[in-house]
């Protein structure tokens, strides 16, 4: 039905875009957690909702088609969609991941996965001759978060794929920071697209919730396998709020990353900021690349103060944003990596990999960015008198 429609589109118009039994414009909720089954010997559609739920589902086909996939497949979280992928692997296999991967990714690989005797090499993406070397006979998958988090590297999706379809792996992809609005990873090679539903595609900061889709109908049914056996899927609700999310999902990144523009110019401008990392500008090593495999650079940037103690004075005068762990969402949230999204990364791998004490990661709302900007202005006038204050007093 919705082919030939744009992607904007797509997100109104498709299979769900209303109930066929009543023609109610909204995706029932189905609490039921088991169905009656009329035949002994021919169970229905539906047994169990843990193993399929026609609320569930509708999330699971929207997802597909968003992707441009063949299957969809709802999780509890996005690291739950990540795990239950991770699951494909088996004892003595390996992992080539990006060094800078969200925090909960990098604790599932080394301290889960390495308990059941799966291997990993963490390199740095961005650099294919060094991705070739960390390559092992055993080597099952190669792990892309692009643009990563939370430096904001960018990873070529469809050269890491070719390679690792050279040695017969799967490449899975963290697609959480740009979400199919703005980059698909399956039509660049990839098998296994992964999300943080919690984050841009559910967008309100209301529900936990992860994603998964493959175009490959063998390694759907693995991971459908996977998903029964594991048992970490997203409830019904949870599943209607992200459907709801992501009917505005459009609208809502076009006005982020238009303000991600321009707040990422500001602060790079800023003689107080350090360093901005953001694959939006001409000058980031990823910008090429970025324009060719995406849409454009996103709604998240991240930028280093000159200090720890700058950064923490900017923290406490800042007052548009809410200073919290997450993403995506219509407000504007400040995240504090060292102590957040990266605390289960040992301090000496954080400094390793430029995660500095003073970096701060920034998703941008739905706010004004001049109000934004304005703020930021007055928080970095008042990290630069604190230092200054205390540089006289020494």
């Amino acid at each position: 039905m919705s082919s030939n429609y744009t992607f904007q589109t797509k997100l109104l118009h498709n299979n769900q875009k209303f109930d066929p039994e009543t023609g109610a414009v909204s995706v029932p909720i189905q609490h039921a957690s088991t169905f009656h089954q009329k035949d002994i010997d021919a169970f229905g559609k539906y047994d169990y909702s843990r193993s399929l739920n026609p609320t569930r589902e509708a999330l699971e086909e929207v997802i597909a088609e968003l992707e441009e996939g063949i299957r969809g497949f709802a999780f509890s979280s996005g690291m739950a969609a990540i795990s239950t992928a991770f699951l494909l692997l088996s004892q003595g296999d390996h992992v080539v991941i990006t060094e800078d991967v969200y925090g909960g990714t990098y604790r599932m690989t080394t301290e889960v996965l390495s308990r059941f005797g799966i291997e990993h090499t963490f390199v740095d993406m961005t650099n294919l001759e060094e991705v070739k070397e960390a390559i092992r006979p055993n080597t099952k998958v190669f792990y892309v978060e692009t643009p990563s988090n939370p430096l904001l590297k960018v990873t070529d999706i469809q050269a890491i794929s070719s390679l690792a379809r050279q040695h017969g792996a799967l490449t899975f992809v963290d697609n959480t920071f740009l979400t199919p609005a703005l980059q698909k990873p399956l039509s660049l090679g990839a098998d296994i697209v992964l999300h943080s539903a919690t984050k841009f595609l559910s967008g309100h900061s209301d529900v936990v919730a992860g994603l998964a889709v493959v175009k490959d109908p063998d390694l759907g049914a693995r991971l459908a396998f996977l998903q029964n056996s594991f048992g970490a899927v997203l409830g019904v609700q949870d599943a209607w709020l992200v459907l709801r999310g992501i009917k505005t999902l459009q609208v809502r990144l076009d006005q982020s990353v238009k303000s991600a523009e321009k707040i990422a110019g500001f602060l790079n401008d800023h003689p107080s900021v350090k360093k901005v990392h953001y694959p939006g500008f001409a000058d980031h090593p990823g910008y090429k690349i970025q324009k060719m495999q995406a849409v454009n650079a996103g709604a998240v940037l991240s930028f280093e103060l000159e200090d720890e103690l700058s950064m923490r004075t900017f923290v406490e005068n800042a007052k548009i944003p809410v200073f919290a762990v997450s993403l995506g969402a219509v407000e504007s949230i400040l995240s504090y990596p060292a102590k957040m999204s990266h605390a289960a990364m040992p301090a000496s791998e954080r400094e390793q990999r430029g995660i500095t004490d003073s970096l701060l990661r920034l998703s941008v709302g739905l706010e004004s960015a001049d109000d934004i900007i304005e703020d930021f202005k007055a928080a970095l006038s008042a990290a630069g008198k604190t230092k200054h204050s205390i540089l006289q007093r020494g």
